[in-house]
């Protein structure tokens, strides 16, 4: 599956992609206890956003994350460690996934779980910050094509600064790295 290279306006598919997905890992969680949440760009009504669902499996306890990774890999995702981000383990789609997604596992509260919440619930109530977040994904699609890693590090600082304006908190490191 190619990875989208664009930002594009909001899709009102999105919020059912997300249920599909979902409904692709309940078999894999039974008896696991979990909260798969919509969250990123394409959780945000009204949002552009590349066309990549992501999706918090939520759990509430660091104990439960390797019982839910082995879980995952059974279900044919490829575990991909933290890529950076403490706190958020990752992971690649499988080969027959239907919707491109980034797939994270987190346990509730910690930063990179309170981070994405707090940003996707922000944007969804702020008109003026979403706009401005969409302008600055717009100006930076460009690299979409060819530095990806320069498009999610122009927007660092505009996440950061929302996050810490919705009451999230930086990194640890200072890097700004939230994993929105």
């Amino acid at each position: 599956m190619i990875v989208p290279a664009e930002v594009v306006d909001y899709d009102p598919r999105w919020p059912l992609w997300f249920a599909e997905i979902r409904e692709r890992l309940t078999p894999y969680l039974t008896e696991v206890p979990h909260l798969c949440e919509h969250v990123g760009s394409t959780a945000v009504p009204g949002l552009a956003a590349k066309p990549i669902i992501d999706v918090d499996v939520v759990v509430p306890s660091l104990e439960l994350v390797p019982l839910v990774i082995g879980r995952l890999t059974e279900a044919g995702y490829r575990h991909e460690g933290d890529q950076g981000i403490p706190g958020r383990e990752a992971f690649g789609l499988p080969p027959d996934a239907v919707h491109y997604h980034h797939l994270y596992v987190v346990v509730e509260g910690n930063k990179a779980h309170r981070d994405h919440v707090v940003l996707r619930d922000h944007l969804r109530a702020d008109a003026a910050d979403r706009e401005r977040y969409a302008a600055r994904k717009h100006e930076l699609a460009h690299l979409l094509t060819t530095d990806r890693p320069a498009y999610v590090s122009g927007k660092g600082a505009l996440v950061e600064e929302l996050i810490a304006k919705a009451g999230g908190s930086r990194a640890a490191d200072g890097s700004g790295r939230s994993g929105a």
